[in-house]
């Protein structure tokens, strides 16, 4: 449960911070650079202030999950870096930014911290693939919440 807890305070808490400060402070983490094929590196939606709030929140609230600051800090950056790569993929088949791909927008952000972190949150190799299953469904139904709810721009 912990480890849930962990996964959506990290994948989270940028989509939040984006809602109090919309465009203010968003500088794209990529800098506007461009791939090999034209395409931006991530896209202007991963922003430096999206993956810093991550990594200072999750590692400032994993104590009150009985986490230490270490995991959670390890837990959001892995995250981080796992949305980070499903954005890289995503730019190559030019998807536009915050375009839905079920799969790819999930177990990356999920199953890098989880393998990452196994021991410090005394995972098994069974809670592993029923954590992600559960991340994947969860972010998919929290995230049409927040849209209804006016947090999130996109269903998705």
């Amino acid at each position: 449960m912990q480890a849930l807890f962990l996964l959506t305070l990290a994948n989270g808490t940028p989509v939040i911070v984006k809602r109090i400060f919309g465009s203010r402070m968003a500088f794209p983490l990529d800098a506007g650079v461009q791939f090999l094929d034209g395409q931006p590196l991530f896209g202007s939606s991963k922003t430096v202030r999206g993956v810093v709030s991550s990594i200072a929140v999750t590692a400032g609230l994993a104590p009150l999950l009985g986490v230490s600051v270490v995991a959670g800090s390890l837990a959001a950056a892995l995250a981080m870096v796992g949305d980070l790569f499903s954005s890289f993929v995503k730019r190559r088949f030019r998807l536009r930014p915050s375009t839905q791909a079920i799969g790819l927008d999930q177990i990356p952000e999920s199953l890098l911290p989880l393998l990452a972190c196994q021991t410090m949150l005394s995972l098994t190799f069974t809670d592993i693939p029923v954590c992600v299953g559960i991340f994947v469904a969860g972010e998919l139904i929290i995230s049409r919440l927040l849209y209804r709810l006016h947090v999130r721009d996109q269903p998705f």
